[in-house]
């Protein structure tokens, strides 16, 4: 009797570790902890875009500063989604901010899709109580592409794991961006 319990435990045993091999193989092929998965898509609603201009700021004896942007609205007036690309005076890269509303899944950044082509995934870099901001350097491929494009959808995350998407013109960008500026800003400091 006793060896055959001992029989019984050697052999439960042995079955028990290509089960746990197993297992944990099975938790090695889940997504890492920066991957999720998204339950649904909509498109945000009610934007309404104004027209991209390019806006630039020169401080006393420093390189200018521009940002060729644009900004779409809620019906009630509050900014729904504003991109920038950013570029100092003299420098060969470009930054890239979209200012979004709060509330939003951070970990999964902001995915930016020129005419459905190729997705540009840009992190969030900080959030303020009204607004989030995801930023990175505006690789020259994108920039290419926001030149050439029609449509960038910007797609993000809300906190139910929806992907919400919205959907801003660019037939106006290439000729802001290469463009004069609609304002200067300039301001002398006097020490």
């Amino acid at each position: 009797m006793q060896h055959s319990l001992v029989t019984g435990m050697l052999l439960g045993i042995a079955l028990a570790f290509p089960a746990a091999d197993r297992a944990m193989a099975q938790q090695a092929a889940k997504p890492a902890a920066d991957e999720f998965a998204v339950r649904g898509q909509r498109e945000a609603r009610a934007i309404k875009y104004g027209d991209w201009e390019k806006v630039c700021f020169k401080p006393g004896g420093a390189k200018m500063v521009c940002r060729t942007t644009i900004a779409g609205h809620f019906e009630t007036g509050q900014i729904a989604v504003r991109v920038y690309i950013v570029e100092r005076e003299g420098d060969d890269t470009a930054r890239l901010q979209a200012f979004l509303p709060v509330g939003l899944y951070i970990p999964a950044g902001a995915k930016l899709t020129v005419d459905k082509g190729m997705a540009h995934k840009i992190p969030y870099t900080w959030c303020l109580t009204n607004t989030c901001i995801a930023g990175d350097v505006a690789k020259q491929e994108l920039l290419r592409e926001l030149e050439s494009g029609s449509n960038l959808a910007v797609e993000v995350v809300d906190t139910n794991m929806l992907a919400v998407t919205t959907t801003l013109p660019l037939n106006q960008f290439a000729a802001a961006r290469k463009g004069a500026p609609t304002k200067v800003f300039e301001q002398s400091i006097d020490e």
